[in-house]
């Protein structure tokens, strides 16, 4: 007897006015969600009002269910429990959409058009200048777009929906459509004042730590990785102070507010006001790496970006084990 399996099964009957849902309908959803507004929707995608309410309407019409709250006057649409659900979808199918279009964009360039890379503060004192120039001197034609995202969840979704080519992150990398290459381990270790009681030593242990106060940044990938391994351990972190920012924490440190648990790389050297202590014992490494879309097209340049990275990556991490 010959099985059938389920991609092989013909759509069921009242399946079929499903396939009446197209790409628009979604799009439609997705501004209205996003926007809060119909008229706001259409303004971005170049629809009237009507034509957005009607194409809302229709997709309602096809799944069954109504999608959309719509209070009326000045008060923003909300989505009701199976919009949400829908939503879900429709953003992948819009986010691969973008992605699907990027890759054609960057298919069309060849050797001239334009890298978008996001970065973060680090990577761009420490890694990305000797990058940067290495690859523009190579592809002169190609136009770098650099950019910071606020948080790691930014920076994933500019990857998903193909605003970012490649971004500099730490690993691990969340479920999604990613890939990567490790380019470099970074210690994290304690920066202390020159004049604190700890700049004697060349290490010391977090239990030391009981009447100063810890700096320290605000939760980020490699941060959370090593909250997770101290709790396991049963130390638990607070902080007197947090900032995304690495100069405000070395500042904070040098003007004797506490000491900062901070990964090597992000601490400006040559700074005579502040030491580096090694932990003992130690806490997790950060892993750098670089990302991008596992199921984007890659161009010739962006390979090349990411070999110098790699290759910048290795001399940075040497200079790290020297400076330890």
């Amino acid at each position: 007897m010959t099985s059938i399996s389920a991609s092989d099964r013909p759509i069921e009957l009242h399946d079929h006015a499903w396939l009446g849902v197209e790409l628009r309908h979604l799009a439609a959803l997705e501004a209205v969600a996003r926007t809060g507004s119909f008229g706001r929707a259409a303004f971005e995608l170049e629809y009237t009002q009507s034509a957005v309410s009607q194409q809302i309407a229709a997709l309602e019409r096809i799944v069954g269910e109504k999608l959309v709250e719509r209070p009326g006057g000045p008060r923003a649409v909300s989505m009701t429990e199976a919009g949400e659900l829908l939503l879900r979808h429709a953003e992948a199918i819009v986010n691969r959409l973008d992605a699907a279009r990027a890759d054609m964009a960057a298919l069309q360039a060849g050797e001239t058009g334009t890298l978008r890379v996001a970065t973060y503060q680090s990577i761009s004192a420490r890694v990305l200048p000797t990058v940067m120039r290495r690859f523009m001197g190579l592809w002169p034609k190609i136009a770098i777009e650099l950019s910071e995202p606020s948080n790691d969840e930014r920076l994933y979704q500019g990857i998903e929906s193909g605003s970012i080519d490649l971004g500099f992150a730490s690993l691990p990398l969340p479920d999604g459509p990613y890939d990567c290459i490790e380019l470099l381990t970074d210690p994290h270790v304690l920066l202390v004042s020159r004049d604190s009681p700890l700049a004697a030593r060349s290490s010391a242990s977090l239990a030391d730590l009981d009447d100063i106060a810890l700096i320290g940044s605000n939760l980020c990938s490699s941060a959370r990785v090593v909250e997770v391994a101290l709790e396991e351990r049963g130390t638990s972190l607070e902080y007197a102070f947090r900032s995304d920012d690495n100069t405000t924490l070395q500042g904070l440190v040098a003007a004797r507010f506490g000491v900062a648990l901070m990964p090597l790389l992000a601490i400006q050297p040559g700074d005579e006001r502040v030491k580096v202590l090694e932990l003992d014992p130690p806490v997790p490494d950060r892993h750098l790496a670089v990302v991008w879309h596992r199921d984007r097209h890659r161009s010739p340049a962006a390979r090349a970006f990411v070999e110098i990275a790699q290759a910048v990556s290795a001399d940075v991490g040497r200079e790290l084990a020297q400076a330890r």
